[in-house]
């Protein structure tokens, strides 16, 4: 910003090779930046009024407008309508939508759960939502978050969070199925509390792999190894669904624990969902080009570098290393 008055360091040589020189951060990288500052920035001198008080430095000034629509977008522009994009489905009057579509939450008490699915189908995408989980003692529930297609030969993509004693973490439970086929479960504990605040979990979903994340930080990767015989999710839309239920019979400690109705309701919230990446499937045409960048995304060093780092120190369980299970060789990753 030396056009405003204000010193930048260039002039004084360093010894670089590196690509890096005009590097810039991507769309991922900018939401992480922004939740970051959202959650954990306590000081910003851009914002210190009394410290500035003839008026703020020039590069403040510049980006106060672009940090005026960010701060509104937070809230606005980043998340569907869940009146648009959702259609409640059951619950009796359990699942509720408010702040004008901004907010959904689903209850469960002894009577009954409640759900919700998508308007649209989708066939790949990149997709997105912000949960807040059941505090407390939720041990016995269950809060499914979902891709899903119909029929005997059914694809599936699962985040599954199983609810636990008070003090106790969720179990965050993953599972892949293909032309109906599951049974590549992986468990995951969470590295923060899903109980306090909301937290994004994002579904990639491309004809090469899938992705499973948890605030950017991807935690399973399946790859399409039709190659080696395992059926991949290609060919059937799949619509979203999302539901919370009792299942006291396996969810915690395999049924062990069970739902403490004294504790009823039970409440799930929802916000912010973003399928902006994603194919809507309507009359047999995909709403995609075939140049979506994301149609092809994979995992950077980065990325796997944090994917190795959650299954060495989260990862619970894997159908992959279930000797017992499969006691000569495993399905596919």
């Amino acid at each position: 910003m030396e056009s405003k008055g204000v010193p930048f360091p260039k002039s004084q040589p360093i010894r670089v090779t590196s690509s890096w020189l005009s590097e810039e951060l991507d769309t991922t990288g900018q939401e992480r930046l922004r939740w970051v500052q959202k959650n954990y920035m306590i000081y910003n001198y851009c914002s210190d009024v009394k410290r500035f008080p003839q008026g703020l430095p020039p590069e403040c000034i510049v980006l106060v407008v672009p940090l005026l629509v960010m701060s509104f977008c937070m809230v606005s522009c980043w998340g569907g309508n869940f009146n648009k994009d959702f259609q409640i489905t059951w619950g009796d009057g359990r699942a509720k939508i408010l702040n004008n579509g901004n907010l959904l939450t689903l209850s469960l008490d002894k009577a009954s759960g409640s759900g919700f699915q998508s308007t649209n189908e989708y066939l790949f995408g990149k997709i997105d939502m912000q949960l807040k989980l059941v505090p407390g003692n939720s041990a016995g529930t269950v809060t499914a978050y979902y891709l899903s297609s119909k029929g005997a030969t059914w694809d599936e993509i699962d985040f599954e969070f199983l609810g636990n004693l008070s003090g106790d973490p969720y179990i965050l439970h993953t599972n892949v199925f293909s032309q109906g086929k599951g049974n590549r479960e992986q468990q995951f504990y969470l590295w923060f509390d899903p109980t306090a605040d909301f937290h994004t979990y994002s579904i990639l979903w491309n004809p090469q792999r899938i992705v499973f994340s948890v605030d950017g930080t991807p935690i399973r990767e399946f790859k399409n190894l039709e190659s080696a015989g395992v059926p991949f999710p290609k060919n059937q839309p799949m619509r979203i669904y999302s539901s919370l239920w009792n299942a006291d019979d396996w969810a915690t400690r395999g049924g062990l624990v069970k739902t403490d109705w004294s504790k009823a309701p039970f409440t799930a919230s929802y916000r912010n969902f973003n399928a902006n990446n994603a194919c809507i499937w309507k009359n047999g045409r995909s709403s995609c080009k075939s140049s979506s960048s994301w149609l092809s995304q994979e995992l950077d060093s980065t990325g796997l570098q944090r994917l190795r780092w959650v299954q060495k120190n989260y990862m619970i369980y894997n159908y992959c290393t279930d000797k017992k299970r499969y006691q000569q060789l495993c399905p596919a990753y």
